[in-house]
């Protein structure tokens, strides 16, 4: 996994003296953008930091589906693996756990703005995929009044080899650029196996602490996966070292590359007030 981070002694250890994690600042003054108001025309669009947030060990992101309405409570994206009561075992799903977790919110340029609350863990998993959605405090359209900033949007259909994309991890404000090399039929990485993941080309080297951040197509600006592991010693199958397992049981080690877990499989899931429905039509997500 792209390991959690437990504060800036960790962090020095990573990148080197006078580094530290995303930390939260003042709120920024009013503004009159709103969640609902008129998007933008198609066409690219910048990945900035926008809409990305920083946890105390990990990245992540305010994350909406198509149908999520303005009023509705807000949702952070990040890793199961990232969320405060620990690695869920194989097999495990949390819903509707209680969490007063918060998050730093950030803006384009990656400065942290505010700081935002979960109510809580609506869903969390780490098998078959990696991800928690914590339900927040705050409404869409509290956040875009108050700090002028925007849900990322979760892109409905499956990613497509070759798509250019950015890992934007609020914990490091550092982003990282490269495309979707191709997809992992099973990614299995200690006790935990994954389903159909996102393999990253070389240049994206993620590192502890980007684990949960969004994983933008540069095209649309949506959220097409969120990152969470890569190998870093060529070991196989361990933690921190993922192998690769084709239909036909072969394993493939591929030392320095990332990965990250798909996220259109979960927008079948959000139902009417962005509430978790694991009985909707079309969701696959696992079940507790």
């Amino acid at each position: 996994m792209n390991k959690p981070l437990v504060g800036a002694f960790l962090a020095a250890l990573l990148l080197g003296a006078g580094v530290a994690p995303a930390v939260a600042a003042e709120p920024a003054p009013r503004t009159q953008v709103r969640e609902d108001a008129p998007q933008a025309g198609p066409g690219p669009k910048a990945v900035t930091f926008a809409g990305t947030v920083a946890l105390s060990n990990c990245s992540g992101s305010v994350v909406r589906s198509p149908d999520s309405a303005p009023t509705d409570p807000a949702l952070v994206l990040s890793n199961g693996h990232c969320m405060e009561s620990g690695f869920p075992g194989p097999g495990e799903v949390v819903v509707d756990q209680p969490s007063s977790r918060t998050f730093t919110l950030l803006n384009a340029s990656g400065r942290g703005v505010g700081t935002l609350k979960a109510s809580k863990i609506a869903y969390g998993t780490m098998t078959d995929t990696d991800l928690s959605l914590y339900e927040l405090t705050s409404t869409y359209r509290q956040i875009a009044d108050r700090y002028g900033i925007r849900a990322l949007e979760l892109e409905t259909a499956h990613p497509v080899a070759g798509t250019a994309i950015t890992v934007a991890s609020g914990y490091w404000k550092r982003t990282y650029s490269c495309d979707i090399d191709g997809f992992v039929h099973r990614l299995k990485e200690g006790r935990w196996t994954w389903k159909d993941s996102v393999r990253y080309t070389p240049e994206c080297r993620t590192i502890g602490g980007t684990s949960g951040s969004p994983v933008i197509d540069d095209a649309t600006g949506k959220v097409v996966a969120v990152n969470n592991t890569g190998n870093e010693s060529g070991r196989e199958c361990t933690v921190n070292n993922p192998c690769e397992v084709d239909e036909h049981g072969e394993v493939t080690v591929r030392e320095g590359i990332n990965y990250a877990q798909q996220t259109y499989n979960m927008v079948p899931c959000i139902g009417t007030g962005n509430k978790i429905d694991l009985d909707r039509a079309g969701c696959a997500l696992p079940k507790p």
